[in-house]
């Protein structure tokens, strides 16, 4: 047995053992459980009801994507990630028998995020997860992940399987500009069903999202995005640092789910007057020659990067407008139609496009067919090479969306023109060691 199948190995064991715990943990200590899926903005929302319920409730969130099979157990058991440390993923588990043997001050409230990789990830989490609220975010046309599953439908089954496991009475909080999403309302009848949204009518509605301005010195800059909440009242949100409907729907989630907990809407929306999202989310960040860096390299899709190019075409910051794009991962025979569409697209909002892995040269391929010059185009093997083409390349006020697949790992690309290189650890995706290790 080589290394590789053993660890295969000893992970679904280790995986199996750390479920069974955590079910365990949950018929004890009895945590309402709010469920977070979809195939976009899991983490994003995740965070969002966390920073809306978190002041008034004992609760615990999911760290970082913890989504998966492992991840979720982690988050019950309140472990960290212990990576290739086999005397860490032992600690785990004793932690885990810890609580069980034990009584121990536990939260009162959970928020997951559960994922899906592959085919039956949900339906093996499902068997023993019974959630008291689960939350359905977006599924686009061409969802990130669908490379292991035979087709959309497949990987929307998979979903529901979060949505049959509902707790008898529990609630069902949907996306209303999502048909697909709306539509698995059917799958638990029984089920109380809450909606939200920005572009059809909703339980929790977002009106008159707009970009927003401020004053740098002399300067006019980038600085946020504005909208209102339709909800008993308007009720006008400002989201400081970040741009870009993608952050507009966490927030409306978190006020629908901390409705349901007794949690108006001018309490749920307190935090945000000062809430920091997660890095590389569309977050603002200052680069060098008083550019504008628009980071969205946590992840990518066609449906997220086609919403981040939105923001590049209607944002302006006095310069030219630069879209560096790296590998969509994950979307099987889609890939190369994806990464065309995404090109032509960049072609109509940017002035230039640089393009970051293999699979992103059919971006290029596809700008060139829509028109854009090739003196406008620039490719290169990984984001390192990236970045420095770019430390050369940046001119005074140019505005620049940096997105792509976590393999891509586009956030190397903008540690070369960070204004402040000192600050990647805090404002940076992927900054710990292991990840700088790959």
């Amino acid at each position: 047995m080589d290394d590789k199948i053993m660890k295969q190995f000893l992970k679904k064991i280790v995986a199996s053992i750390l479920a069974t715990e955590a079910a365990i943990v949950i018929k004890k200590y009895k945590p309402k459980i709010i469920a977070v899926t979809g195939n976009v903005g899991k983490t994003s929302a995740k965070d969002a009801i966390f920073a809306s319920l978190s002041r008034e409730l004992f609760i615990r969130k999911s760290e970082k994507s913890f989504n998966s099979e492992i991840g979720v157990p982690l988050t019950i058991l309140g472990c960290q990630n212990a990576w290739n440390d086999p005397f860490l993923w032992a600690k785990n588990i004793l932690r885990g028998l810890e609580l069980i043997f034990f009584r121990e001050e536990y939260p009162k409230f959970l928020i997951l995020e559960v994922g899906a990789d592959h085919p039956g990830d949900i339906r093996s989490i499902s068997k023993w997860l019974s959630p008291d609220v689960v939350v359905v975010t977006r599924i686009p046309e061409v969802p990130v992940h669908i490379e292991f599953f035979t087709s959309r439908g497949e990987l929307i089954d998979e979903k529901a399987n979060l949505i049959t496991a509902l707790k008898k009475g529990g609630t069902l909080i949907l996306n209303a500009d999502d048909a697909d999403v709306l539509r698995l309302r059917e799958r638990n009848k029984s089920a109380k069903v809450v909606t939200f949204g920005i572009e059809n009518p909703a339980d929790f509605h977002a009106s008159g999202v707009t970009l927003s301005y401020g004053l740098d010195g002399n300067m006019k800059v980038l600085s946020g995005v504005e909208f209102i909440l339709d909800k008993n009242g308007e009720n006008k949100v400002k989201l400081s640092g970040v741009v870009g409907i993608q952050h507009v729907y966490p927030v409306i989630i978190s006020v629908a789910v901390a409705n349901e907990f007794g949690i108006d809407a001018g309490r749920a929306l307190q935090p945000f007057a000062s809430y920091t999202p997660p890095a590389g989310r569309m977050n603002i960040l200052r680069g060098i020659h008083k550019s504008v860096i628009i980071d969205d390299t946590y992840n990518s899709s066609p449906i997220a990067l086609h919403e981040a190019m939105l923001v590049l075409k209607n944002a302006h910051s006095g310069g030219r407008k630069i879209a560096v794009l790296g590998d969509m991962l994950e979307l099987g025979m889609k890939s190369n139609q994806a990464h065309q569409e995404a090109g032509a697209f960049a072609s109509k909002v940017a002035d230039i496009l640089v393009t970051v892995g293999m699979r992103a040269k059919k971006m290029g391929d596809g700008a060139l067919d829509a028109g854009m010059k090739a003196n406008k185009i620039f490719s290169f093997e990984n984001s390192s090479e990236a970045g420095k083409f770019l430390e050369g390349f940046i001119l005074k006020k140019d505005l620049l969306l940096v997105k792509g697949s976590q393999g891509a790992r586009m956030e190397k690309a903008i540690e070369k023109i960070l204004e402040d290189a000192k600050s990647a650890p805090e404002v940076l995706v992927r900054q710990e060691e292991e990840w700088k290790k790959r």
